[in-house]
């Protein structure tokens, strides 16, 4: 029997992980360490509702003070866990103490990708409320925003920034945006919506530089251009928090590699969430992803193998971004050479596009459309082969197809 569990981190994968031990009858100690000074609270607002001030830190908290009194969790927080001891299922914190417990979970999420060279007093990454609150006051109407990446963080700044005035240029390595994830076609209209709305979208354009003089930030790139701007928001990805567990004997491989039911290479330590590279019996691989919805029912998962109550992680993934006064939605995994089914009107960003793969539904992109996105969902997750006329149909309701 577990008498307590120890949650490295305490984000979104921690909170949810606390609340489901909790739900599940588990009585025994349950204790989250964390960096940050702040409760546990959501990150997607961070670069949207947050960033553009209709947020406050209090709408966005997971754990308020009440419940973790109310259900005896512990928060210790400014903390840094240097050492996870997996074989005897204790951590060791940066004071030099050494907590432990009947279970360890893994759950200390990613920090941005640095880029080399893109340091500076007009340089911002973008991964707690305290950036956020930095970078809101850069956005101002006129101000000359810079943004290095046109992924779902980076296009989210870009769509803000522009809301509150900004004028903003979004610089891209890759020919269309995203392209790695929804194929060059999907890719094609991201870049389309962007430069619609208003920004300089300069896509096929890598960074070789970064540079400040007295009255403006310099991002040189590699064809020889100098984009300069008042504040530069670097949004290229992120790193898995693993340096905790060098040496403790859980195998780590961009990201703590862990099975379907969140379990480590260690017994009794387990890892979810952005940091964990997860098996997905869908895809029949490992993944490792960055998303709320993950994030979640990752952590439910994690708690359930925790106490023994085991089902394989096996859902499709599924997340969502508002950008530029759209609602994107995506869920499961494209291939190359996947057919595109489109269902509706894509010149204006009013559609769904069905990913199939030998007839199997494997995936779904849609702008405007959660209801029909969350309908592919269900039948990506019964491995459904949907006749491409039916798709195709506005008239077809996709619930008829599992």
């Amino acid at each position: 029997m577990i008498g307590s569990v120890i949650v490295v981190g305490a984000g979104q994968t921690a909170a949810v992980a606390a609340r489901t031990l909790r739900r599940r009858g588990f009585d025994g100690g349950v204790l989250l360490i964390g960096e940050e000074h702040a409760p546990p609270y959501q990150r997607p607002p961070l670069s949207k509702e947050y960033l553009a001030g209709e947020e406050t830190s209090e709408g966005l908290c997971l754990l308020p003070e009440r419940w973790c009194a109310d259900n005896g969790v512990e928060l210790r927080l400014g903390v840094r866990v240097v050492a996870v001891r997996a074989a005897e299922r204790a951590v060791e914190l940066a004071d030099g103490s050494v907590l432990r417990a009947g279970a360890l979970l893994v759950a200390t999420g990613g920090r941005p990708r640095r880029l080399p060279g893109f340091e500076g007093e007009r340089v911002r990454y973008l991964r707690t409320m305290g950036d956020a609150d930095r970078l809101r006051e850069d956005l101002r109407p006129g101000a000359r925003v810079v943004v290095v990446g046109a992924g779902f963080i980076g296009s989210e700044v870009a769509s803000t920034a522009l809301a509150r005035g900004a004028d903003v240029t979004v610089i891209e390595r890759a020919e269309r945006p995203l392209a790695h994830v929804l194929g060059e076609r999907m890719g094609g209209v991201l870049a389309a919506l962007q430069r619609a709305c208003g920004v300089d979208l300069r896509t096929g354009e890598a960074v070789r530089g970064y540079a400040e003089t007295g009255r403006a930030a310099v991002v040189l790139t590699a064809s020889g251009r100098a984009v300069e701007g008042d504040v530069v928001v670097v949004g290229v990805g992120t790193v898995p928090n693993v340096e905790p567990l060098q040496g403790s004997g859980v195998e780590v491989d961009d990201g703590v590699l862990v099975d379907e039911y969140c379990r480590t290479s260690v017994e009794g330590v387990y890892a979810a969430g952005d940091v964990a590279r997860h098996h997905h019996p869908p895809t029949g691989r490992r993944i490792r992803v960055e998303h709320f919805d993950h994030a979640s029912l990752h952590g439910m998962a994690a708690a359930r193998s925790i106490l023994g109550q085991r089902s394989p992680y096996s859902t499709p993934h599924w997340f969502w971004s508002d950008q530029f006064g759209r609602n994107l939605q995506y869920t499961g995994h494209a291939s190359d050479g996947d057919e595109i089914v489109v269902r509706g009107d894509v010149e204006g960003f009013d559609f769904v596009a069905f990913y199939l793969d030998k007839g199997v539904l494997r995936a779904a992109f849609g702008i405007d459309r959660g209801g029909e996105v969350a309908a592919a969902r269900q039948l990506i997750a019964a491995r459904a082969e949907p006749d491409p006329a039916a798709l195709r149909d506005e008239d077809t309701d996709l619930t008829d197809l599992l």
